[in-house]
């Protein structure tokens, strides 16, 4: 069996050394932890002894049993937001004191209250432990972290910033959720007055037209306005075919889903997402805050220029621009410089390109990237505000034309009918 010497921490934080013999390093890792003590440095003594090097392990096949409340199919725990958040701000605090990766799990796994978020550190801590990537973890063990949260883990780790990238993280989570519930508590005045128009406008069309069409009939020479006439048509032929309808809008729905699900058409569709009024403004300045963010703290923490793009690339959703930065990347990486790049792009702004071109010429380029980014974060939040303070008035204002063109039709046909009855 080959020895493996050590330097860990024992429990009154001091930092100790010695030698023990294990069958492999995910063994020796056992036996530290056992005996209490955080291995900051381990290394085999006899490499011609030591076994075969592990391959790194698999994400866990489909589970043949039934899958556990709070797990998927495939046996990953499943987290709210929620949880995800509180994961992310108490390892990137753990790792901003000074606690290595793996002490820190540590303590997130011995917290008192039980449940997924306990399990979910564990099963990291075990896989980290036998030299796992932890962005890798992240992605074996629950689904909930996501493509974006584990490429900027990745990020973070080649940097050498994990706890600023989760601490970003973090807030970019948190931001998120506010904003979902903004959007949700601005929806609920609206959606009650949708559903109130709609009631009305259906009490009007199902049962008081109706009958107005009936007193029509009965009395000699009345006739109905053409735009009760039109509604009551309208009314009998979706009563009729609602069914009909119904197939068409489910089919077209799954021929949608069916396209843009096409990998060769989800970079078309990311494209044509940029150009809806609206959402597509929010939609660039999300992707520049993203790109500037890491950009700097990438950058920022040593990496190459190169490298950096590289791994903003992968953590970018939008295929779009991905492919965009695509291009920039082989510009970059014949020797141009980063401002000429995004300029021949076409989609960066002409004001991130000026700060990028500031930043290249005084050699503080990751500065410039933050600064940046802090000014495009203002710009996503104005549009954000824009669209709560045009959703309000928009909905009254249809409300209001849909129930008005209800009366009006209504009375016009009421004195019509006075008028004829005279």
């Amino acid at each position: 069996m080959p020895s493996f010497s050590y330097i860990a921490i024992d429990a009154k934080n001091q930092k100790i050394s010695g030698s023990i013999t294990a069958g492999d390093r995910g063994e020796a890792l056992k036996q530290l932890d056992r005996k209490g003590l955080r291995p900051t440095k381990l290394t085999v003594q006899d490499a011609k002894k030591a076994l075969p090097k592990k391959e790194k392990p698999k994400r866990p096949a489909v589970a043949k049993k039934p899958a556990v409340k709070g797990e998927d199919e495939t046996g990953r725990i499943k987290l709210k937001k929620a949880e995800v958040i509180l994961f992310t701000e108490e390892l990137s605090d753990m790792l901003a004191a000074g606690l290595q990766l793996e002490p820190a799990l540590r303590s997130m796994e011995n917290r008192q209250q039980s449940g997924n978020l306990k399990k979910v550190s564990q099963k990291i801590r075990a896989l980290v432990r036998d030299g796992t990537a932890f962005s890798k973890a992240l992605d074996m063990i629950s689904p909930s972290f996501g493509p974006l949260y584990v490429n900027m883990a990745a990020a973070g780790e080649a940097s050498g910033a994990l706890d600023t990238i989760l601490l970003r993280q973090a807030h970019y989570l948190k931001t998120i959720g506010d904003l979902q519930n903004k959007v949700i508590l601005a929806l609920i005045y609206p959606a009650f007055l949708v559903v109130a128009g709609l009631v009305v406008s259906g009490i009007f069309v199902t049962t008081l037209i109706p009958q107005l069409s009936t007193l029509l009939d009965s009395v000699p020479g009345a006739t109905m306005p053409a735009g009760a006439v039109f509604m009551l048509a309208v009314t009998n032929f979706v009563s009729k075919w609602w069914w009909v309808m119904l197939i068409i809008v489910l089919a077209a729905a799954l021929a949608f889903k069916g396209w843009k699900d096409v990998e060769a058409n989800k970079p078309v569709w990311d494209r044509a997402k940029l150009k809806i009024p609206l959402i597509g403004a929010v939609t660039r300045d999300r992707f520049f805050v993203q790109f500037l963010e890491t950009m700097s703290n990438l950058v920022g923490n040593g990496l190459t220029l190169l490298r950096s793009l590289d791994l903003t690339r992968n953590a970018t959703q939008n295929l779009h621009f991905k492919e965009e930065l695509n291009g920039v990347i082989e510009k970059v990486g014949d020797g141009r410089a980063l401002s000429s790049s995004l300029k021949r792009s076409g989609e960066f702004p002409d004001l991130l390109i000026d700060m990028v071109t500031v930043g290249e010429q005084t050699g503080q380029i990751d500065v410039a990237l933050r600064k940046a980014a802090e000014r495009y974060d203002k710009e996503l939040n104005n549009s954000l505000q824009r669209i709560m303070a045009l959703l309000m008035p928009t909905v009254l204002i249809l409300i209001s034309i849909l129930v008005g063109m209800m009366v009006y039709l209504l009375l016009t046909a009421i004195f019509q009918t006075i008028d004829t009855l005279g």
